[in-house]
């Protein structure tokens, strides 16, 4: 099973709001999902996306793949960088 990190759509009619998640590749984008690892509010003015850190880690560490939007925000809030540094083995 291929593990995505995507957004989910819950805001009402133009008050977009989006859910980060874990899901399924082959669930549609509002389907099925296998946790909730953050939010995400294009519409506030700072601090537009939280996540919780240590559970986006854990997937990552496990394979799973961002699409290119839930990537710019990790890598906006630094948790693509904290992976990358993890995932370094240091010099002997």
């Amino acid at each position: 099973m291929a593990v995505h990190l995507r957004l989910t759509r819950v805001g009402r009619h133009k008050r977009p709001f989006y859910r980060v998640v874990a899901a399924d590749a082959r669930m549609p984008r509002d389907g099925r999902f296998l946790e909730v690892i953050g939010t995400y509010d294009p519409l506030k003015e700072s601090d537009k996306a939280s996540f919780k850190e240590d559970r986006v880690l854990n997937w990552l560490q496990n394979g799973a793949q961002p699409t290119d939007s839930v990537r710019g925000l990790l890598r906006q809030t630094g948790i693509l960088k904290a992976f990358r540094e993890s995932k370094q083995v240091p010099a002997k």
